[in-house]
């Protein structure tokens, strides 16, 4: 028996040390080695694509610190046999795998429960969320495509830019696959929520874990709605105040790629924020009552196919979607703004693969 139990740490050793070497692969060793460590926690199994990038690599960080996992796969074009050695040498529960190479991504996905999406290039300064469109669009139908394939189950939780149109393409091709299932494809735009905490936390003088801030409509500039009459603790705001947090809250991504000068754009915050809803959904998944995050969801909410809103997460995804609730007048005026905008870059999307 202990020879056993040491051949198949070895083989998982060699697995982290040489994660493309196919006749590794192929030995049954490691078919067992791939198995849950011995006395290891029962969690989830979660593939991040795009792991080796500005967000990715936080995010794999943080997502092997989660307890809720106990599988984690990591995939990106370059440099994940890097990421992951260096994340797996982490003393934490989760078993980690490296995936490299558009011909490892179907070996990457399959048995996966919940799949985070972070691919894609950054925005640099000067350059709007559409500019990165062509580019990322092209990833995320690749990477879906194989989701469709591969998992076609799993809870999907997509970061990569622009969001307000990626989902939409993300929605078509698994529709064109047979596989699309509305409740599981999440758009992340708890970046919006969190900084809203953030800075409305600022103007009230009190700690941000204490504020919950419901920031509605999409994931860029104007559509980016934060309801501040609807504001946890319940608080009133000036109007010159409810016009700084709103402008804030929207142009808080460009904040960050001022400031990095070139250098990149919010990678961290914005591993922080896709943890902290990736920890959601797990939660959701092991069938925890009353988890309700904000989300870019396929809704009935507006009369826009896609809308983010308040959302229950469970076993299923996106159980339940919230209603906007009663809205004041800068709000309403806002939401009109919000949907005239998103419906140009839904539209885009869904002709993207259309076409």
């Amino acid at each position: 028996m202990q020879s056993t139990e040491a051949n198949q740490r070895i083989a998982r050793i060699s697995a982290h040390l040489h994660p493309s070497n196919h006749q590794m692969e192929e030995s049954s060793i490691l078919k067992r080695a791939e198995c849950r460590a011995k006395g290891g926690a029962p969690g989830f199994k979660v593939a991040i694509l795009g792991a080796a990038g500005g967000i990715g690599q936080p995010l794999s960080l943080l997502m092997k610190m989660n307890p809720l996992v106990s599988v984690l796969h990591l995939y990106d074009v370059v440099n994940t046999p890097g990421v992951t050695a260096d994340i797996s040498h982490m003393d934490t529960g989760a078993v980690v795998k490296g995936f490299l190479g558009q011909q490892q991504l179907e070996s990457a996905l399959t048995g996966m429960d919940l799949i985070i999406i972070p691919a894609g290039v950054p925005r640099k300064p000067g350059m709007t969320r559409d500019d990165l469109f062509n580019i990322n669009a092209g990833i995320v139908k690749t990477i879906c495509e194989g989701i469709a394939k591969c998992c076609p189950n799993a809870i999907v939780n997509l970061i990569s830019n622009p969001v307000n149109s990626t989902v939409p393409i993300a929605a078509e091709v698994f529709k064109k696959a047979g596989t699309y299932d509305p409740k599981k494809l999440l758009g992340v735009t708890a970046l919006d929520v969190v900084r809203a905490n953030t800075f409305v936390a600022e103007v009230l003088g009190v700690d941000p874990r204490e504020v919950d801030v419901p920031v509605v409509g999409g994931h860029a500039g104007v559509t980016i709605l934060p309801l501040l009459s609807q504001v946890k603790p319940p608080c009133s705001f000036t109007a010159e105040e409810t016009e700084y947090l709103t402008k804030r809250i929207q142009d808080g991504g460009t904040e960050v790629v001022q400031a990095k000068a070139g250098a990149g754009s919010a990678t961290l915050s914005m591993a922080y924020a896709a943890v902290k809803f990736a920890d959601a959904c797990l939660r959701g998944l092991r069938g925890d009552a009353g988890i309700v995050e904000c989300a870019f969801v396929s809704s009935e909410v507006t009369e826009l196919p896609f809308f983010a809103s308040k959302v229950r997460l469970g076993r299923a995804g996106a159980e339940e979607i919230y209603q906007l609730g009663p809205l004041n007048e800068y709000e309403r005026v806002g939401l009109e703004k919000a949907k005239k905008e998103l419906a140009a870059s839904i539209q885009k999307g869904i002709s993207f693969i259309r076409k």
